[in-house]
C-alpha cells in the first residue's frame, strides 16, 4: 500500500505551452513525466508504475510463443554494413565512435544483430521458434523475431504474434484496429500495424464501416467510380491549346470545363539509388503521372521504382528532362527508361490512368496543354503501378461475402501505431549468409519475421482515447493504481483511522491501493484523483461515521454511495467486469 504523502507526484494545474496533443498535456500535468531534453523524458513514479504494468502484460504474453533476450543498444558497424542497411538507412541512424575510433550506432531495431547470432548459434533443424527481446532507449521497444525453415513456419509465427498482440492491446484497454502496412525500411512481404485512432496520430488509416477492410494510407486501395470521358475534338489526336496562366489543375478544370478527373497531373522527382558494393549513389529523373483529382502517395512510388528518398526537380532538372516549366508538365513526347532508375528519365503512370481517352495532359511549353490525350496511344510509361493516395469516400476494394463487390465507403482517419508485425522474407538471412540444417540434414537459409510494440506508445493510446477536460482513467490493467483512497479531512483522526484500515483492507484483498492521506483540502484531491488516471476512487466523509463511502468511477463520472463493510468486495467485482468488458470490446 502506498501513501500519497510520501510518493513523489508533482501534479500541474495547467499543461506547459509546448504541449499540444492530449496525451502529453496530461502525462505532464499528472506528474506521469519530466522532460529531459528535446524528446527526452524522465519517467516519474505513476509513470513508471504504468509501464511496468504494460510490459508485464507483454511479457506474460510473449512468454507463451517466446524466449527472450536482452540485447544492447549501441551496436557494432560491422552486421549492419552486411545487411546493406549502414548506408541505406541514411540520416535516420544515430551513429558514434569509440574511443579508439570504431564506428557504432544505436540500435533502433535488431534485424542484423538477431541474424548475426543466429548465424553463429543455430546449427540444426529445431521446432521451437527463437523471438523475444526487451531493449531499452528512450522509445522503449519490444521486438521479436523468428527464424524458421520455410513459410509455412514463418505463417505459424506470424499468426502466433499476431493473436498475442491482439491479446496484449485488449489487456491494456485499447480499442485497436489492424491495418495493412507497408514494410519501408524493414523490406518483406507482408506487414501488419496495430494502430488506436486519435486526432494526435501520424497515421492516416483508411477503413469501410460496413466490412473489416483497414490499411494504413501508404498500403490503402480502393474501387474507384466510372468516369465520363469527353468527346474527342477535330481528328481526335492530340491536339495543342492555349491556355495562359492556367498553371494550376483546377485553372486547367475551369479552362476546359471538365473534372479535374479527366486531367493528367505530373509530378517530377528526382530518386535516389544506393550504390551497390562500394559504388556512390545516385539521382534519377522520375515523372509521375496520374489522375488530376489524386495525389502522389510517395511511399508507394518508392516501392514501385525501389528508391532510397525523392526530393522535388528543380527548374533546370525540369528543363533538363521535360523542356518545359513546372505546370505545363505533361506525358506525350517524353523518351523514358525501360527498368526504373537506368539513365535518363523513368515514367511512372498510375493505374487509374489506364484505359482512359480524351484527357488533358501539359504540353511542356508555358501556358499550352495538349487535349484529346489518350494513354498507350500517345504516350507509353517504365511501369504502371498503384502510386496515388486513396480519398475518403472512394469505394471500398473488398468483395463482400456474396461475391458482390462491398457497398461500404472509405473514411480516412488519424491514428497512432502502436505495434507492427511484419515477414520479413531472406533479406536478412541471405545479406548474412546465416544457413542451418534442416530436418533431413540439408542446409538451408532460413526465413525470418519480425514483430515490434511500443511500450511508452501503448500508454499514451490509452490517454488519447480516455480523457476529458479534468485528466484521463485508465484501465486497471496498467493504471499506476486500481483505487485511491480519499481521506476529505486528513486532520480527523477518526476519518483518518477509517481511511488507512481501509486501504490495508483493499491492498490484502489483492487491490493496487493509493491511499491519499495529505492535508489538503478535499476539492484540491478530488481535482487531482481525477487528473492521474486511477479508475476508481473511495471517498472517505462525514458520511463514514454512518458506515458508508462514497465510491466514484472516473470513466462515467458517476458515483454511489457504498456500505464500508461491501465496497471490497464491489471494487472487485467492478475490476472483474472492466476485464471482461476489455475482452469483449478489443479490436475495432
Amino acid at each position: 500500500m502506498h501513501s500519497w504523502s510520501k510518493l513523489f507526484i508533482p501534479t500541474l494545474r495547467e499543461a506547459p505551452t509546448d504541449a499540444e496533443v492530449a496525451s502529453h498535456k496530461f502525462l505532464l500535468r499528472a506528474g506521469y513525466i519530466r522532460q529531459l531534453g528535446a524528446g527526452i523524458y524522465n519517467y516519474l513514479p505513476l509513470g513508471q508504475r504504468s509501464l511496468n504494468k504494460i510490459i508485464a502484460i507483454v511479457r506474460e504474453e510473449m512468454d507463451k510463443i517466446g524466449q527472450e533476450f536482452y540485447l544492447p543498444a549501441i551496436l557494432p558497424k560491422e552486421p549492419w554494413v552486411e545487411s546493406g542497411r549502414w548506408s541505406g538507412m541514411g540520416e535516420n541512424m544515430f551513429r558514434l565512435k569509440d574511443r579508439k575510433g570504431a564506428d557504432l550506432c544505436l540500435g533502433m531495431t535488431h534485424e542484423e544483430i538477431m541474424t548475426s547470432m543466429a548465424r553463429s548459434e543455430l546449427r540444426s533443424y529445431e521446432p521451437r521458434p527463437k523471438s523475444g527481446l526487451l531493449r531499452v532507449r528512450q522509445f522503449t521497444m519490444k521486438d521479436s523475431y523468428s527464424f524458421d525453415i520455410d513459410k509455412a513456419g514463418l505463417d505459424k509465427s506470424y499468426n502466433l504474434h499476431d493473436a498475442a498482440y491482439r491479446r496484449i492491446f485488449t489487456r491494456c484497454g485499447l480499442r485497436f484496429v489492424v491495418v495493412e502496412a507497408d514494410s519501408g525500411a524493414m523490406g518483406g512481404s507482408q506487414s501488419q500495424e496495430f494502430m488506436v485512432y486519435t486526432d494526435a496520430g501520424e497515421d492516416l488509416i483508411a477503413s469501410c464501416p460496413v466490412c473489416d477492410y483497414a490499411a494504413n494510407l501508404e498500403k490503402a486501395t480502393s474501387r474507384l467510380d466510372p468516369v465520363s470521358e469527353m468527346e474527342p475534338t477535330g481528328d481526335g489526336a492530340p491536339e495543342l491549346v492555349s491556355t495562359p496562366g492556367c498553371a494550376a489543375i483546377s485553372d486547367v478544370a475551369e479552362f476546359f470545363n471538365i473534372s479535374p478527373a479527366s486531367d493528367i497531373k505530373c509530378v517530377a522527382y528526382m530518386a535516389l539509388k544506393r550504390g551497390a558494393a562500394g559504388k556512390p549513389d545516385t539521382w534519377h529523373g522520375v515523372a509521375t503521372f496520374l489522375r488530376g483529382d489524386h495525389q502522389v502517395n510517395e511511399t508507394k512510388l518508392l516501392g514501385a521504382i525501389g528508391a532510397a528518398d525523392l526530393r522535388t526537380m528543380q527548374a533546370e532538372e525540369l528543363t533538363q528532362f521535360f523542356n518545359g516549366p513546372a505546370g505545363f508538365l505533361g506525358p506525350v513526347g517524353l523518351t523514358h527508361n525501360a527498368k526504373p532508375l537506368d539513365e535518363g528519365l523513368t515514367v511512372i503512370v498510375d493505374k487509374s490512368l489506364e484505359g482512359r481517352k480524351n484527357l488533358v495532359a501539359g504540353a511542356n511549353k508555358l501556358d499550352y496543354h495538349l487535349r484529346n490525350v489518350v494513354p498507350g496511344r500517345d504516350f507509353t510509361w517504365t511501369i504502371a503501378a498503384d502510386i496515388r493516395n486513396v480519398n475518403e469516400g472512394e469505394a471500398c476494394p473488398q468483395p463482400a461475402h456474396d461475391g458482390n463487390p462491398c457497398a461500404g465507403k472509405l473514411v480516412v482517419g488519424r491514428a497512432v501505431e502502436v505495434g507492427h508485425i511484419f515477414k520479413l522474407g531472406y533479406k536478412y538471412t541471405e545479406s548474412m549468409g546465416a544457413r542451418v540444417l534442416d530436418i533431413n540434414g540439408k542446409e538451408v537459409m532460413p526465413i525470418m519475421g519480425c514483430y515490434g510494440i511500443g511500450i511508452e506508445r501503448i500508454l499514451t493510446a490509452a490517454i488519447e482515447q480516455s480523457n476529458d477536460k479534468n485528466g484521463f482513467w485508465l484501465p486497471s490493467s496498467i493504471a499506476p493504481f486500481t483505487v485511491v483512497v480519499t481521506v476529505t479531512n486528513s486532520s480527523d483522526a477518526a476519518l483518518a483511522e477509517t481511511g488507512q484500515s481501509l486501504a490495508a483492507e483493499l491492498h490484502s484483498a489483492g487491490l493496487d491501493v493509493l491511499l491519499d492521506d495529505r492535508d489538503e483540502r478535499a476539492g484540491v484531491k478530488f481535482k487531482d484523483a481525477d487528473l492521474v488516471g486511477i479508475p476508481y476512487r473511495i471517498n472517505v466523509g462525514k458520511k463514514a461515521a454512518g458506515g458508508q463511502v462514497e465510491l466514484v468511477t472516473r470513466a462515467t463520472s458517476t458515483s454511489v454511495d457504498v456500505a464500508l463493510h461491501e465496497i471490497v468486495a464491489l471494487v472487485k467485482e467492478r475490476v472483474q467486469e472492466d476485464t471482461l468488458l476489455l475482452t469483449a470490446e478489443g479490436s475495432l
